[in-house]
């Protein structure tokens, strides 16, 4: 019974994102009845295939509203700060050539999938360090960074405050 409720809210929500990319498309002002009847079909076909994906892996809980802001807050402020900062510390490294680079590994404790990746990506993004690799298993990652200070560096070391608001947001 519970997985009929998971495939049922998917495909409604499916459907309500359908309906409204499709809103004011048609020659009468709202929806015709074929993309009604499409509507329906795509929605009934997404929630069979994602609703396993998205309520095993709790993808739903990116979908509360407190999330958003805080990763848009997270884009504005510290996001792009530390890609600033990173920024004219790698133009810094590349005029005078002071750099040790390496791969590193740390973990930084995060437990979810969306998590995990919201940090990978975060540190990829910034200039002067590359994910290499996410250990599923331990949640190990290895990271490419252009200036190793210690071998095994906390995560706030290689990415700063990346792992704290990861956490915030998707856990």
């Amino acid at each position: 019974m519970r997985k009929a409720a998971e495939w049922a809210v998917t495909a409604a929500f499916a459907l309500v994102v359908y309906l409204l990319l499709v809103l004011w498309t048609g020659d009468l002002g709202l929806w015709s009845p074929a993309e009604l009847i499409a509507g329906v079909v795509l929605s009934l076909l997404v929630g069979l295939v994602a609703a396993p994906i998205l309520w095993e892996r709790g993808g739903f809980r990116m979908l509360q509203p407190h999330r958003w802001v805080l990763f848009l807050f997270y884009l504005v402020g510290p996001f792009f700060l530390a890609m600033a900062r990173a920024n004219l510390d790698v133009a810094y490294r590349v005029i005078t050539g002071k750099i040790r680079p390496g791969i590193v590994r740390f973990n930084p404790g995060l437990k979810t999938e969306v998590g995990q990746t919201l940090l990978a990506n975060s540190i990829t993004l910034t200039p002067g360090t590359l994910t290499v690799d996410v250990d599923d298993e331990s949640g190990d990652f290895y990271v490419h960074w252009i200036n190793v200070k210690a071998e095994e560096p906390r995560p706030q070391d290689v990415c700063g405050p990346f792992p704290t608001w990861a956490r915030r947001i998707a856990e």
